[in-house]
């Protein structure tokens, strides 16, 4: 697949098979979920591989966690529920159109295209295929150029489960991925950065295609002044430091009380150590995924000047090895506050009230994910009421990004639309109204020419006079 005509041509032969075939019943969805959770299952090895070499090194566990769970749990979270969700819908009808019945029946909506990113190159490419297939879709699928081996393992492994009028995996470069979001889709799916989004969306408007943009941003942590920071600690060093910090919603800055912002960077550095003892040969700490991505994360530490907590081990930069670093009240104009991080760097800043820091928040594009750690129940509220997130987790970070019954999306700049589970089903299928006459309607009654009847039943339904 190395040009555009390649695209048209595989777009076209999915549009036909659409046509020829029509809606997949329950059975052929359920028969594609279950192909594809065993091809997982049976080359989970080969899939793990890839993705470590894409990146030079990522855990095992790391792969194990934050893809194949989600993906395998979430397959079987669509199975247990897909029956029901194709279900059509009763609905009322209203009155003045009785006797009828209405109803919503959800149908595919043809062909999606699925536009994947590099840092979790198998649960933010095989998560949508599932809530396409379950839809009834056909898909094509262009993964990150970024993650090269995986992307033409997935074209490989896919090639041999489904034909490619029902699934296609294209590769290729910037290029192709720009060819690619300007395809006529029925829909499109784009995973990546808010400045590539804005692109891709203009792309898509040309052909009036609808998209779904899972984006990022900076998302905040705010700890309120009851929780214990050891206790804090602990989770956001997972989230923030898992997979090197190289998830689009890991942790991006820290607001905590100003007394204790010394405390807890102190505590926050040593839980990393503790996780990652040390990070040269270390097979569970993830590299950078680029020479590029790496001299991105030094020139941020370096911009924003001021204090900086490093982990005690340098990492290595050949082996684009990036220590966890922590920057203690850094520029809010500096880089490292100004974009979404990325990697292992953790801004910590000071707040004086709460009132301050969500005002902070507030005065920032909403984020994907928010993060608040409290027990006091009154004062979360006050946090979730007074902010706009994608998602939260309170008392930890990134977990409900792996809860397979809710949605999962953006708002304003960290995206548009949402999916996993029942919504992605949702997303992906259009909602048909139906509308279904009784035999002795009398709906000719308000048609022209109009006279005193049709002023009767006016005034009735209307409610007044006229």
């Amino acid at each position: 697949m190395d040009g555009v005509p390649d695209l048209q041509g595989l777009l076209a032969r999915q549009q036909e098979a659409v046509k020829r075939h029509g809606a997949p019943d329950l059975k052929e969805r359920l028969a594609a979920l279950d192909g594809l959770a065993r091809l997982v299952r049976r080359h989970q090895g080969d899939l793990i591989t890839a993705v470590s070499a894409d990146f030079g090194n990522r855990a095992r566990q790391e792969t194990e966690l934050g893809e194949l769970m989600p993906l395998l749990n979430g397959i079987r979270h669509v199975r247990r529920h897909l029956k029901g969700w194709m279900r059509p819908r009763r609905r009322m009808a209203g009155l003045a159109f009785q006797p009828a019945t209405a109803r919503v029946e959800y149908q595919p909506l043809g062909v999606v295209g699925i536009l994947s990113p590099w840092n979790y190159p198998l649960f933010l490419t095989l998560g949508p295929l599932v809530d396409a297939l379950a839809a009834g879709n056909r898909v094509m699928i262009k993964p990150s150029e970024l993650a090269p081996r995986t992307g033409e393992l997935l074209r490989t492994l896919l090639g041999t489960l489904f034909p490619k009028d029902q699934v296609a995996v294209v590769t290729g470069g910037a290029d192709m991925a720009a060819a690619f979001s300007r395809l006529p889709f029925d829909h499109l799916v784009f995973t990546g950065s808010t400045r590539v989004g804005r692109a891709v969306m203009q792309a898509a408007a040309d052909n009036l295609t609808p998209v779904t943009l899972e984006l990022g941003g900076k998302s905040p942590v705010l700890i309120l002044p009851d929780y214990p920071l050891d206790k804090a600690a602990r989770t956001i060093a997972m989230g923030k430091f898992f997979n090197a910090g190289q998830t689009c919603v890991a942790p991006d800055y820290v607001l905590v009380p100003r007394d204790r912002m010394e405390n807890f960077a102190q505590i926050l550095i040593r839980r990393a150590e503790e996780m990652y003892p040390g990070i040269n040969g270390n097979p569970d700490y993830t590299s950078i995924i680029t020479d590029r991505h790496h001299a991105r994360l030094s020139a941020m530490v370096d911009e924003a000047g001021g204090r900086v907590v490093r982990h005690r081990d340098a990492g290595d930069t050949a082996r684009r090895l990036f220590p966890p670093t922590l920057l203690i009240d850094p520029p809010t104009d500096s880089m490292a506050m100004r974009e979404e991080i990325f990697g292992p760097v953790l801004p910590i800043l000071p707040y004086d009230r709460v009132e301050d820091a969500l005002a902070f928040i507030n005065d920032r594009p909403k984020p994907l994910a928010l993060y608040c750690y409290s027990d006091d129940g009154d004062r979360v509220t006050e946090v979730l009421s007074g902010t706009r997130s994608g998602g939260v987790t309170v008392n930890a970070t990134m977990l409900h990004v792996g809860q397979e019954d809710l949605p999962f999306g953006g708002v304003g700049d960290s995206g548009t639309g949402a999916y996993h589970g029942q919504e992605g089903f949702l997303r992906l299928s259009h909602a048909r109204a139906v509308l279904r006459m009784g035999r002795f309607n009398q709906s000719h009654l308000v048609a022209a020419p109009y006279g005193r009847l049709t002023g009767w039943i006016t005034r009735f339904f209307i409610g007044g006079a006229s």
